[in-house]
């Protein structure tokens, strides 16, 4: 079975990009970082999500990449679903933390529950199709709107594919943009492109964070 082994950002200046993370987030060997000059402009068709069990994490994430250097797209807020906000990372990438619940249970933990990788895509049911012939396993779907693969243990990372209008309206911000998506998937069999452009290349070729 196909599954996502690990992702790879690529960004101007590794060495910053990991102190960002690991100052923002304590993010380790989660996510991998890679140099690139590749020209990218706008939404890069992806976002990056840590769910967590509370607001009071909600907080402490954001406050740190804020900290860090981060831009705020969306302040944290209630919703209908829970609490969360949107941050833009130095090189671009954006990032939701978000929680189911609305109140606290305790002191911030900074516990990662998930980290949720969502591919914008324009046909979520072709590019499910398209998946699945790679030998990925649905794991959730709601029709042409969102999908949720299943991943395993020793992934650390989940992968998701959502409408990508919908998912620029969800992180506050337009949904043009063009050039390189600047990620590459790492996976457990060959490479492969998907009808987004998203690449996937064999995991041992995904060099980790320098």
């Amino acid at each position: 079975m196909t599954s996502l082994a690990s992702v790879t950002l690529e960004v101007a200046d590794p060495t910053a990009a990991d102190r960002f993370y690991t100052a923002a987030f304590g993010l380790g060997s989660q996510v991998r970082l890679r140099a690139s000059e590749a020209p990218t402009t706008g939404f890069r068709g992806f976002t990056m999500s840590i769910t967590v069990s509370q607001p009071a994490d909600v907080d402490s994430f954001i406050g740190s990449a804020i900290e860090a250097g981060a831009t705020s797209l969306k302040p944290a807020s209630k919703s209908l679903w829970g609490y969360g906000g949107v941050v833009q990372a130095p090189d671009g990438t954006i990032w939701k933390l978000a929680t189911s619940s609305k109140k606290n249970t305790g002191p911030a933990t900074r516990k990662i529950d998930d980290l949720v990788l969502l591919l914008g895509a324009e046909d979520v049911k072709a590019s499910k199709q398209f998946y699945v012939e790679q030998g990925l396993s649905v794991a959730k779907s709601f029709g042409g709107k969102y999908v949720e693969f299943a991943s395993d243990d020793s992934s650390p990372v989940k992968l998701a594919l959502y409408k990508r209008r919908g998912l620029a309206k969800d992180v506050g911000v337009p949904e043009d943009g063009s050039g390189s998506h600047r990620i590459v998937l790492g996976s457990t069999t060959g490479a492969f492109t998907d009808p987004d452009g998203f690449a996937w290349e064999p995991t041992s070729v995904t060099s980790p964070s320098a």
